[in-house]
């Protein structure tokens, strides 16, 4: 099956960092379904995992961790899935990706497509939705039945794939009073069209922009870009007994003495965790996807796709990578159709 893989770790720039290769399509066993992949959508965490290193794989590594696509064929375990069903997912990282035409993956980390989306709106979904539901619903501890309405959380980093998700559950679902950031006009615009009720500037001092705003601190902080550079100001403007949960981890340690006087909390995010050590409640993935799914047919959260690129080959998944590693991606990229 053609797939599009790499033998070695470069920079996005050289022709064998992502190329064209030929594998052999995987069978399902277990509670594996294998999905025949129509398109993918493009995260960091792509072009962390494939970023330079010196580290040689034999066989073709296929990246990738977020797809959506048809079951073709289901493992003699599976219990929520058949032949024919139309599905959405991340992956799995410690498993080959969704950079292929067939893929197998754990039916308890799948979720039914929305009805009213078609395959390349929907795989702009998963990985950013099931993060922000987690960093919200199970890190945060706050509300999805809207009983924390009317608090405060701001979201850094809001223009970004798991921000433009972030911003719709908190606003949509949580009901809360939504605060993101946002450095461009563009990236701003965006933010308020999916429901952000102030935007203020990451490039300027937090506390001195949410003052302008008349807030002294908040509730809920999910902290999206550079954890380190905005480490002081969480700290300053968290509440007393708020929480904090970020996805990007520090090149050096934080100072979590500066939460103590507050009684704040601090929690990562990592949306792997649940497949990476085969946790319990790994099927949550799937009931929340199924949410998610829910959610948007009727009407009230929209996908985050910001550009299509035709078709899935070695050099539009470069392509997509070089914009992300850009840092100036709004949304979300997808591709579909396989060449």
């Amino acid at each position: 099956m053609k797939a599009v893989g790499l033998y070695r770790y470069l920079p996005i720039q050289d022709e064998q960092s992502l190329i064209n290769v030929k594998i052999e399509k995987p069978v399902a066993t277990g509670k594996d379904l294998l999905v025949a992949v129509k398109a993918i959508a493009v995260n960091p965490v792509d072009t962390k995992v494939r970023a330079p290193k010196d580290q040689v794989e034999e066989l073709p590594r296929v990246l990738g961790w977020d797809a959506a696509g048809e079951v073709v064929a289901i493992g003699d375990q599976v219990e929520h899935y058949h032949i024919g069903d139309q599905v959405y997912y991340a992956g799995d990282i410690t498993r080959p990706g969704s950079y292929s035409e067939y893929q197998l993956v754990d039916e308890r980390i799948v979720g039914h497509m929305p009805v009213c989306l078609d395959y390349a709106k929907a795989a702009a979904i998963p990985l950013t939705g099931i993060t922000a539901w987690e960093a919200l619903f199970d890190r945060l501890r706050i509300s999805d039945k809207g009983d924390d309405a009317g608090k405060t959380i701001l979201i850094i980093g809001g223009a970004g794939g798991v921000g433009s998700i972030a911003i719709q559950l908190a606003s949509k679902v949580a009901k809360l009073n939504v605060i993101a950031t946002a450095s461009r006009r563009e990236s701003r615009d965006w933010c308020i069209k999916l429901g952000a009720d102030y935007v203020i500037n990451h490039r300027r001092s937090l506390t001195e922009e949410l003052a302008e705003q008349n807030f002294k601190q908040v509730d809920y902080i999910v902290c999206l870009n550079n954890t380190d550079q905005h480490w002081k100001a969480i700290a300053e403007i968290i509440a007393p007994q708020g929480g904090i949960c970020s996805i990007v981890e520090t090149t050096s340690p934080v100072d979590l003495n500066a939460l103590k006087s507050k009684a704040a909390t601090f929690s990562w995010e990592f949306m792997f965790t649940r497949s990476m050590y085969q946790a319990p409640d790994m099927i949550a993935q799937q009931k929340l996807l199924n949410v998610i799914a829910k959610l948007i047919d009727n009407d009230q959260l929209v996908t985050t796709v910001n550009e299509v690129i035709r078709p899935i080959n070695a050099n539009n998944l470069r392509k997509a990578h070089a914009l992300i590693e850009q840092g100036s991606a709004i949304g979300k990229i997808v591709l579909t159709d396989w060449e």
